[in-house]
Formats: structure tokens, sequence, C-alpha cells
């Protein structure tokens, strides 16, 4: 099985989901978290 990078080995999500749309994962950069969906960002 290929690795994922949003699911760790257990099978459960490795990253954050958007708290404002809700189905898409947040981009990790050094400074913030982005949902490119929506726009939502969580600064650092």
């Amino acid at each position: 099985m290929a690795r994922n990078e949003y699911y760790d080995d257990d099978g459960q999500e490795a990253r954050e989901r958007c708290p404002r749309c809700g189905d898409a994962f947040l981009a990790e950069h050094d400074d913030r978290q982005h949902c490119g969906k929506c726009g939502y960002t969580e600064w650092k």
C-alpha cells in the first residue's frame, strides 16, 4: 500500500481538517495553516 500524507499508518487522519468548510485539509506552511477551498487561515 502506498503511503499517504493525509493519513497515518493506523488509518487515522494525520492532518487537520478545515473548521470552516470541514471537507478540506489545511495545508501546512512555515508560518500558517491554510485551506485552499475557502481561504481559512490559522497563523502560527
